[in-house]
This record gives structure tokens, C-alpha cells and sequence, in this order.
């Protein structure tokens, strides 16, 4: 193609009166070339008049597009390829042609068939939800992080929360959060057909909605809509604020020591956000929030309680069952039936109107989760289960607890140990660190005994000082620790020796 440079020269030479043969000569190109550049200021251009015509294709079009209109119900990893389409006309129709002109056929007709949208203006007040998820890093734990997001398509706010997983407890706890930090609830939310909010979608189009879903379109009292299913593109602008959060706060991975300080950088994140000026907008982020803002409901007089309650039964193992997990509760409560509580960080087991038991949620499948403590009672009665109880297998104590059993066992024996396991039930009323301090002081005073220890503890949480005198117990047995000296150690191996 020839330059726009040369379209000039040549026009002036011919507005000059330059022949067109002897400007063609002078150029060194074709008159056909001078008469174009004499009808156009600049190159047209190749433009088709006709259609590309494939003789080797026709006859064949209508198989190629059965076979293509027949995959849209197939799942698209099955799927006709052009190189597959190609081998089945030759193989099964005697197609003599090549395998370029198939691969052109193919991709217009992808082309003819893609969809097209409609831009939208989304008014003031109306949100849209999602979740993401992403790799981070949680207390040196490489882990994949669900990140629930509420936009606001109209000022084009957003906020954002992670957790370990996309239940419906997450997905109500983002609710609670992202309403508090705008300080306002939406007129509607636009979701997609999540089984932790829709249970059932009628043949009409009615969602059956969740039960803790309800509830929390109850308490906030907001309008719930629902893109069709398989088409993200209904809530397209979270759906690209999702991307956007994985691609500027998810990059480089995150590191953070647990949840609540990542989710407090997160939210400084989206409120700094609240500062820039987007494309084809005059106005801060947090300038056009205002009119959202207005538009929205005010926060109800209490936040939502995002759990999920059931109820259950203490195994004879004393654990209850919550999403394929056993939890532990107090042994005094075996096999009486208990309600259970959800949340995102722990779960809560009760009996009647008392809380009996809280552990750290686990989302981890078929696991136990045990409180050392609630198994005292049982182990002091059958003692001999000490050693292979299985809630005290990793139970971390201090060094001086082990030093206190071994102690104890020397010189009460089977006793000294039942009073091991009593001292270790101090912590049904007291701290660790009381309980840690009593014993250590135990130790130094040569007391080993339950006893002492409780009278040690009580005097550590009253503030006062110890009344201990050893010769008004006679019953607690006094210890004396010394060190072993090494040159007892050597005569003992030199004995040995002989």
C-alpha cells in the first residue's frame, strides 16, 4: 500500500498538469495506481464488494452449523474444535477441502453468535453481591480466602470481607458488616442464584429463598433480585468489582497473622478508595456516595445475629455434630439434647438457657474439636484413661505441670495421679496464669498436694499472701528437688564400669 506522502505528490503533479502517464513514469508506479490517488486524498483501502466465496465449503455449511448449534446443550469441554470439525468432514461426508477454510467458517460463525448488551444506568441506593475467591497467606498458613463484596453500582463504592469459606454464615456476617460500615441498607441487592440464599428455584422463576437468608431480609427489610442462572453478566459491575479487589488487594499475596486483621485492611482499603476520581466522572467516589447514601434505609436498632442455629444431641463421647465437625461440651451433659449456634469464627453450644460450651469453628471436614477440660470430671474417675485420653493428647501445658505429676506419682502413686487430675480441674474456675503461678510456688515450697495448690491459687486471685505452714498439714507431703551433681553421675557410671 502506498503512503499518504505519495498520494500528495502525486496529486500535486497532476493538479500541476503532469499527465497521468508521464506521472506514472516519473513515480515509477501504474497509471491504474495515478488514477486512484487522482480519485482518493488518501489510500482507500482494500474494500470487498463481494462475499468470499468457498466452493469446496458449499453443501457443507448446513452439517457445520448442526453440529455447532447442537453443542450449545453440550458441556463445553465436549465441544466441537475446528480441527475436530474438519476431521469428521473428511472422514464421514468426503470433504476434499482444506482445514484453513474451516477455521474461518468456524470463527464467524462464533462471531455471528456472540451476545450482545445493552448499557444500563443504575439509579442511586441499589446494590449488587458476590463472592470471590483468592490465595492468601493466614498465620504462616497458605489457605484459599472467600471474599464476600457489596457494590454500589451507582457511585461505584464497594466493600469487601474474607473468610475461610463461602457459607451462609459468611454471606450474612458481609451483609451486617458492609451495612454497618455505609451506615445505611440498600433498597434492593441483585444476586446471583447462590444454594446459600436460593434453596429452590419454581418453574416460574420463584426463588424459595434460605431460611437464615430470610431472616435476614426480615430484619434489614430490603428487596432481594436474582440474575438468571448461568449469566453473571446480570450483576456485571460486582461482578468486576470481584476482579478488580483480587487484582489490587490480592496482589502480592496477602500475608496476615489472622482473619480480623486482614478484613481491617481491607476495609481501610475501601474507604481510601472512596478518594479517586473514575473515568468519565468529575466527582470522588465518596462525593457520588452521598446520593446513595440518601437513598438508602436507615440501620435497624440492633445488627443481625449472622448464625446458624440447630439443635443436636451429646454423643456418649461428649461431642456434638455441627457441619461434619464434633465439638466438645462438659461431660455432666452427656446425651441430653443441646442447641448450637453457627458463626463464622466459632460455634456455641447450649443447654436449655445456659451457654455450655465455645469452640473456634472449624472448617475442616469430619474433625474434633476438644477442650481439654470438659473431660476432667470423666478422667478423674477413671483415672486409668490418663495417658490416652484423647482431648489431653495435644493439650500444651507449662513445664511445671509436668513436673507436679511426676512428683505426685512418686510419692502417692495411683492417688498422686488422681490429684494431678484434680489440680488440672482448677481451671474449670480459674485462669491459666493463676493456676500456673500456684503450681510453680507449690513446687518451691515443697507442697505437693491439691490442697496447697488451691490454697496457693485462691491467694494468687484474692492478693493476699499465703498461709501455708507444712507442719499444720502433715498430710502434704513435702518434696525436696535437688540437682544431681556430676561427680555422683560419674561415680555411678564408674561403678558400672567395674
Amino acid at each position: 500500500m502506498y503512503t499518504v506522502e505519495l498520494y500528495r505528490k502525486v496529486r500535486l503533479a497532476c493538479r500541476d498538469g503532469m499527465s497521468q502517464r508521464e506521472a506514472a513514469r516519473h513515480f515509477n508506479i501504474s497509471r491504474d495506481s495515478v488514477r486512484k490517488m487522482v480519485a482518493f486524498s488518501v489510500p482507500p483501502g482494500y474494500r470487498r464488494e463481494k462475499e468470499v466465496r468457498r466452493p469446496k465449503l458449499d453443501g457443507f455449511t448446513a452439517i457445520i452449523d448442526g453440529w455447532l448449534e447442537a453443542d450449545k446443550v453440550v458441556h463445553r469441554k465436549q465441544r466441537h474444535t475446528a480441527k475436530r470439525i474438519f476431521e469428521r468432514l473428511r472422514e464421514e461426508h468426503g470433504f476434499t477441502g482444506g482445514y484453513t477454510i474451516i477455521k474461518d467458517y468456524v470463527r464467524e460463525h462464533g462471531r455471528r453468535g456472540q451476545e450482545m448488551f445493552v448499557p444500563l444506568s443504575h439509579a442511586s441506593g441499589h446494590g449488587q453481591a458476590d463472592f470471590g475467591e483468592a490465595v492468601v497467606v493466614i498465620g504462616g498458613v497458605e489457605q484459599k480466602a472467600h471474599f464476600f463484596v457489596l457494590d454500589l453500582p451507582h457511585s461505584d463504592a464497594y466493600f469487601m470481607r474474607a473468610y475461610p469459606a463461602a457459607t451462609a454464615e459468611a454471606w450474612m456476617d458481609g451483609h451486617v458488616h458492609a451495612f454497618a460500615f455505609f451506615g445505611g441498607v440498600p433498597q434492593s441487592i441483585l444476586y446471583d442464584n447462590d444454594r446459600c440464599l436460593v434453596s429452590k428455584i419454581e418453574p416460574d422463576g420463584t426463588r424459595l429463598r434460605a431460611m437464615l437468608f430470610s431472616a435476614l431480609l426480615s430484619h434489614y427489610l430490603f428487596r432481594d433480585r436474582y440474575g438468571r442462572p448461568g449469566k453473571g453478566n446480570d450483576k456485571g459491575n460486582v461482578e468486576g468489582m470481584v476482579g478488580y479487589a483480587r487484582r489490587n488487594h490480592m496482589v502480592p499475596i496477602p500475608h496476615f497473622p489472622d482473619w480480623e486483621s486482614f478484613n481491617a485492611d481491607l476495609e481501610a482499603q475501601c474507604s481510601a478508595r472512596q478518594e479517586h476520581i473514575l473515568r468519565g466522572h468529575k466527582e470522588t467516589i465518596g462525593e457520588r456516595l452521598r446520593a446513595d447514601l440518601a437513598a438508602m434505609s436507615p440501620l435497624p436498632a440492633a445488627p443481625f445475629e449472622a448464625c446458624n442455629q440447630t439443635s443436636g444431641r451429646v454423643s456418649s463421647q461428649s461431642l456434638v455434630r455441627y457441619d461434619t465437625n464434633d465439638y466438645s461440651v462438659p461431660v455432666a451433659y452427656g446425651h441430653q439434647d443441646v442447641w448450637v449456634r453457627g458463626y463464622v469464627d466459632r460455634v456455641v453450644i447450649g443447654y436449655r438457657g445456659a451457654v455450655i460450651a465455645c469452640h473456634p469453628r472449624c472448617y475442616d471436614r469430619e474433625d474434633m474439636v476438644f477442650d481439654p477440660v470438659h473431660y476432667l470430671p470423666l478422667i478423674e474417675r477413671k483415672i486409668n484413661a490418663l495417658d490416652q485420653a484423647a482431648p489431653l493428647a495435644e493439650w500444651d501445658l507449662p513445664e511445671e505441670f509436668d513436673t507436679l505429676r511426676r512428683l505426685m506419682e512418686a510419692r502417692m502413686l495411683k492417688m498422686g495421679r488422681r490429684e494431678y487430675v484434680q489440680v488440672l480441674r482448677l481451671l474449670e474456675s480459674f485462669g491459666m496464669d493463676d493456676l500456673r503461678a500456684a503450681v510453680k510456688q507449690a513446687l518451691k515450697l515443697g507442697a505437693i498436694g491439691f490442697d496447697a495448690v488451691k490454697h496457693l491459687v485462691l491467694c494468687q486471685v484474692e492478693k493476699r499472701p499465703p498461709r501455708l505452714d507444712l507442719d499444720v498439714y502433715p498430710y502434704l507431703p513435702r518434696a525436696k528437688v535437688e540437682t544431681t551433681s556430676a561427680a555422683s553421675y560419674m561415680a555411678l557410671m564408674t561403678e558400672a564400669a567395674q
